[in-house]
């Protein structure tokens, strides 16, 4: 079928809204008609190093949308279902069967090879292949194929922009307090950056009664956000004394740190504001950073590295749609839509800080 796709020719090159082919469905895919897709900084960071070879390329990884058709041996989901599309996983290796499926055995060539698991492509121009599959979807695009498993149904009366970031971000940022760290109630938890997994890192420990919970962030309007989502304090990184601050605030040091970052200058000052044997959540991208390996030895630290938040999305993305439903994980207040043509607004939006959590929306 003919459809439209936001495309990248070449390697770091803008999205091109363009016209596409799409295949049929496999046997345990699924056809999604997208109504919303999430922009993130993933996308960004791999459009800009995605290798030549796999060129041309449509990203696209926090798709939500409605089941137009199924292949012959999907059961679990049917056409008009609504859906949320998050990340690839085989289903049957050690971690997927032990519910980690984020770090599936599997998991470059489901996600990020440029194609299917067996290396095809459903997507063509003018008969020629267009790369895709990215995290199972490509969901810069009017329609998209996803596995059966990386398609999450999600009550009729969500809206499309909410469910389209729970796929990743939301997941990513709520998961790795929720799914990683599983903090105490009253025990103490700093933000690192208040993008959209840093605020939805907040509203999870929100939710799991940390107190108190502290962002450290530059930009003035989101330490405003973070204050109205419920942080005791949010802090410029900027301000002098930062670590003596959160060391008063939380009465010797934060039980738990989440960094969004990958700052090397910020990842050095959270060792400092930590207690000992405190955690160290990273979940940022694209950084080599070193540490004193005697900072984290003398003070017990234990430090985690977490992909997706280390979420079963077909546990887990329910268990968000039922807490944003009780009015317990606000992700609409991080939402900036932007119309699917105008893709290129909504990264200038990202880039520029201006807006929190991009999502296209489609017609």
């Amino acid at each position: 079928m003919r459809i439209r796709a936001a495309v990248t020719d070449t390697q770091g090159g803008p999205f091109v809204v363009q016209a596409v082919d799409l295949e049929a469905p496999r046997p345990h895919e699924v056809l999604v008609r997208i109504a919303a897709a999430g922009v993130c900084h993933t996308d960004l960071s791999m459009q800009a190093i995605w290798p030549r070879r796999l060129t041309p390329m449509v990203f696209g990884h926090e798709g939500a949308g409605v089941v137009e058709a199924v292949g012959a041996e999907v059961t679990s989901l049917a056409p008009g279902d609504r859906v949320c599309l998050t990340f690839s996983s085989c289903g049957a290796c050690e971690q997927c069967v032990a519910g980690h499926p984020a770090y599936c055995r599997r998991q470059e060539a489901l996600n990020t090879s440029g194609g299917r698991g067996d290396g095809t492509t459903p997507l063509s121009r003018d008969g020629t292949p267009v790369h895709g599959a990215f995290f199972g979807q490509s969901s810069f695009a009017t329609f998209a194929l996803a596995h059966a498993r990386n398609a999450i149904r999600v009550p009729a009366d969500l809206p499309a922009v909410v469910a389209a970031p729970l796929g990743c971000g939301a997941q990513t940022g709520a998961g790795t307090v929720l799914n990683r760290l599983r903090p105490e109630p009253g025990s103490s938890l700093v933000v690192i950056g208040a993008g959209g997994v840093g605020l939805t890192a907040l509203m999870a420990a929100i939710v799991r009664g940390c107190d108190p919970v502290i962002v450290i962030e530059p930009v003035a309007s989101r330490r405003a956000l973070a204050t109205e989502l419920g942080a005791k304090a949010a802090l410029d990184p900027t301000a002098a004394g930062l670590v003596t601050t959160v060391h008063d605030l939380t009465g010797g040091g934060a039980h738990h740190i989440v960094d969004t970052t990958s700052r090397p200058e910020m990842l050095q000052r959270a060792v400092a504001i930590l207690r000992p044997r405190g955690d160290l959540a990273l979940v940022g991208v694209g950084t080599t950073v070193a540490f004193n390996v005697m900072s984290l030895l003398a003070k017990g630290i234990r430090v985690h590295g977490v992909l997706e938040g280390d979420a079963n999305p077909a546990r887990f993305i329910p268990e968000l749609v039922d807490l944003h439903q009780r009015g317990l994980f606000p992700l609409d207040r991080l939402i900036a839509t932007f119309p699917f043509e105008n893709i290129g607004d909504a990264v200038d939006g990202m880039r520029d800080g201006s807006a929190i959590k991009p999502v296209l929306i489609f017609d």
